[in-house]
């Protein structure tokens, strides 16, 4: 009987250590698992940041360093015309214009939403100045946008951009 109960608690602790072990190894995995994927997406912060480029693209005057920040496929509803561009052609026709006004913006409001790590929207209110290129006046030109980024090859591009001429208080 003595030899039973030996058994019997060697067998008892055996499987003890075994459980707590497995136990342990797998909240160590689901650590690692949450702890990996908060540092794969990208911050509010690194989002915010595109928006300087976007703005340091447009004080350059270069059409197509403008244009080379959006996707191939991307969508610009713009500020400043009707038309809806879809492709880099129209894009760049879009800024070659517009830029022509020597524009530059700063964010009045903006709410970031990280949708994941390759992809996120920013989305507010910002103030451009324009400036007429017959008179030289600069004036002032509140906007609603928004931004759809997605991370493609590696770098942060704009898939889709909507502005619009901030409405008056109705």
């Amino acid at each position: 009987m003595k030899r039973m109960s030996r058994n019997r608690a060697v067998l008892a602790g055996g499987l003890a250590v075994a459980t707590l072990g497995t136990v342990a190894a797998g909240v160590g995995v689901a650590r690692g698992g949450e702890g990996d994927s908060r540092r794969a997406g990208p911050g509010e912060r690194e989002i915010a940041a595109l928006f300087d480029r976007w703005n340091a693209a447009l004080r350059s005057g270069d059409a197509e360093r403008v244009t080379d920040l959006y996707a191939e496929d991307a969508v610009l509803l713009p500020t400043a015309s009707p038309r809806i561009r879809t492709d880099h052609a129209a894009i760049a026709d879009y800024f070659t214009h517009f830029l022509r006004k020597k524009p530059w913006g700063e964010k009045l409001r903006t709410e970031i939403e990280v949708l994941d790590a390759d992809s996120a929207i920013d989305a507010g209110v910002y103030r451009f100045h324009l400036t007429d290129p017959a008179t030289g006046v600069t004036k002032p030109v509140d906007a609603r946008y928004t931004y759809v980024y997605e991370k493609r090859g590696g770098t942060w591009l704009i898939v889709n951009h909507h502005s619009s001429v901030l409405p008056a208080e109705g």
